[in-house]
């Protein structure tokens, strides 16, 4: 299973053409598909290996009912909102217009690793989801703290 670290700036062109950073690529197949959705909680793309997004639709299944209106609707929205993409030879994806228009792509984005997928944003508004140091040290700290304090990691 890939492991997508980095903060990587990248241009896109006038028909939406992005290369995918050499860096994610050399973590996949050479053959690789990719799916590719709106992220649920920011204004970014989620590009997610066919594997791990296969492994997420697994996950969805078992925990949502197809007799369940609701679940059956948000499981329905969240496959409805992702394309399968297919990278070119060189490495460059097409990103679809709907896309680029509901999150803002202008010419530079950011491809950010973030374990098992790439995050995809408008250079100009990821800096904006970033809290400060000191409080990004304090959650971080709160969030990690272990009860009996025995490791240390």
């Amino acid at each position: 299973m890939p492991s997508f670290i980095g903060n990587i700036e990248a241009k896109v062109d006038a028909k939406g053409r992005a290369f995918v950073p050499a860096q994610f690529r050399r973590l996949v197949d050479e053959n690789s598909v990719f799916v590719l959705r709106k992220g649920i909680f920011d204004d970014c793309l989620v590009l997610y290996p066919e594997a791990i997004w296969e492994e997420i639709i697994g996950v969805m299944r078992q925990k949502l009912s197809r007799w369940n209106r609701k679940e059956e609707q948000v499981f329905r929205q969240f496959v409805a909102e992702a394309n399968r993409i297919e990278l070119e030879d060189n490495g460059r994806m097409l990103i679809p217009k709907r896309y680029i228009e509901s999150i803002g792509i202008k010419n530079d984005i950011r491809f950010v690793g973030c374990d098992t997928s790439i995050e995809i944003w408008p250079s100009n508004k990821i800096e904006e989801t970033f809290i400060s140091a000191d409080s990004f040290a304090a959650e971080l700290e709160k969030l990690m703290e272990k009860p009996d304090n025995s490791n240390n990691n």
